[in-house]
């Protein structure tokens, strides 16, 4: 419907579905520096989220909520569809903690929360964010929630990512962690980022990762090198490897675009230049969740991929084939990540107490009870084990005080028994005269 409004108010023609859509920018100019169907309309699944940050962060800046804001998760934020934290009815959460579990694990959930925390209402949120595309320039983009869940009117072009990922990074530097974090850790939970570009294509630092199976799987990826940064959009890759291998290929060509033939290359223009077409968005679900497939494709099916890169695939090629940034002792770039620490996060109005540990989204009440009892149990044995060497150790302290006789002037001890008496010993019968002994004589008599 979006589409087809867009298409009557430019008279465009219709362009043929595309496939793909590829996209890679300067951000500090929006110099387009190559460009595939970036105008075809997409779904954006999760990448959605990404407005939602926006969104939310303006408010931020704008004093109209806090960052420590409690929220409560509602029913209808806990019906939403996995990917999701799952946190009961009436959980509190602040709006940092929501958006880092929406940014990292990409929780749709913690979208309704946020949208309900800031409009009031999913359906408010969703005229917030499209006021805001519009406001931005993103003339191909609609909304209708906050976490890219399947929706026909859910619409945006990899141009209008670009202006949406230019506008989070120059508009709020301040909040710039956001969108690279390494991870999130809840009690025995934690979640890695799902753009494995962070921690391994050099001077990767953003920014979202998204697939539905209309959408195929998306990405918008930043780098900055020498103090250039770049944003990289790809829609529509067949796998969450795939949409890293183009990204980080993207992002390759951008940099080396300044080489010394750069000038031969025809100039595109900036992302707000591009001009719209008039589709509808390609619908890639029989190619991503078709029968064909050996287990439907998911947002986290290479979610080890942080941690394990089969060392012969094209990805695994290509990044070890990589140069580190021009810094003194760089190195070749490693399949191993370098993620760093995942950052706590919690439920609550504030951080738990020091040494209280949090029942993460992954575990049960009852296997905290159960670690607990377990606990419980091994401390009572414990207790039970130094009572018993106590007990040992009194009986042997009696048995060597019985040994060594009492301290001349002490009393004797309760617990040591009285030696029975023993009877004297014969007498040794009369030997010969024998010249006097010396000290190991008698020391040897003694033993």
């Amino acid at each position: 419907m979006w589409a087809a409004f867009v298409g009557a108010a430019t008279g465009l023609t219709v362009a043929p579905a595309a496939a793909e859509a590829l996209l890679v920018i300067e951000v500090e100019s929006g110099k387009v520096l190559f460009a595939e169907n970036a105008t075809q309309p997409w779904y954006p699944a999760s990448l959605t989220k990404l407005m939602t940050t926006y969104v939310t962060l303006r408010a931020v800046k704008e004093g109209r909520i806090t960052l420590d804001k409690p929220l409560t998760v509602s029913a209808n934020a806990l019906g939403q569809a996995p990917v999701k934290m799952g946190f009961p009815v009436g959980t509190v959460i602040t709006v940092d903690n929501a958006l880092k579990m929406m940014m990292v694990k990409s929780a749709n959930d913690m979208a309704v929360v946020l949208a309900e925390g800031v409009g009031g209402s999913v359906e408010n949120f969703a005229d917030l964010m499209n006021r805001n595309a519009q406001r931005l320039g993103m003339t191909q983009t609609s909304y209708v929630n906050p976490n890219g869940l399947p929706a026909d009117d859910q619409i945006v072009s990899a141009r209008d990512l670009a202006i949406l990922a230019r506008a989070l990074i120059r508009e709020m530097p301040e909040y710039d962690d956001y969108w690279h974090l390494p991870g999130i850790r809840m009690g025995k939970s934690v979640q890695r980022n799902y753009n494995t570009l962070i921690g391994r294509y050099p001077g990767a630092d953003g920014m979202k990762t998204g697939f539905i199976c209309a959408s195929g799987f998306n990405l918008v990826a930043s780098a900055t090198r020498d103090g250039r940064r770049l944003i990289a959009v790809v829609l529509g890759a067949s796998s969450a490897a795939g949409r890293a291998l183009k990204a980080a290929q993207l992002l390759e060509r951008g940099f080396n675009s300044n080489g010394a033939l750069s000038w031969l290359a025809p100039s595109l223009g900036t992302v707000d230049m591009l001009q719209p077409v008039n589709a509808a968005p390609p619908n890639l679900r029989d190619d991503m969740c078709g029968p064909h497939r050996k287990r439907p494709a998911t947002e986290d099916e290479d979610e080890g991929t942080n941690a394990n890169v089969t060392p012969d695939s094209p990805y695994a090629l290509f990044l070890a084939s990589l140069r580190a940034p021009k810094v003194k002792g760089a190195s070749m770039l490693q399949e191993n990540s370098n993620l760093g620490e995942p950052v706590p996060v919690f439920t609550g109005a504030k951080p738990p107490p020091p040494g209280t540990v949090q029942v993460g989204w992954g575990e049960r009440k009852s296997d905290k009870k159960k670690t607990a009892a377990a606990k419980s149990a091994k401390d009572k044995d414990s207790k039970k084990d130094a009572a018993k060497d106590g007990k040992n150790s009194a009986a042997s302290t009696a048995v060597s005080n019985s040994d060594a006789g009492s301290a001349p002037g002490s009393a004797p001890s309760p617990a040591t028994p009285k030696p029975k008496p023993k009877k004297p010993a014969p007498k040794p019968a009369p030997a010969a005269a024998a010249p006097a002994t010396n000290s190991s004589a008698q020391a040897s008599q003694a033993r």
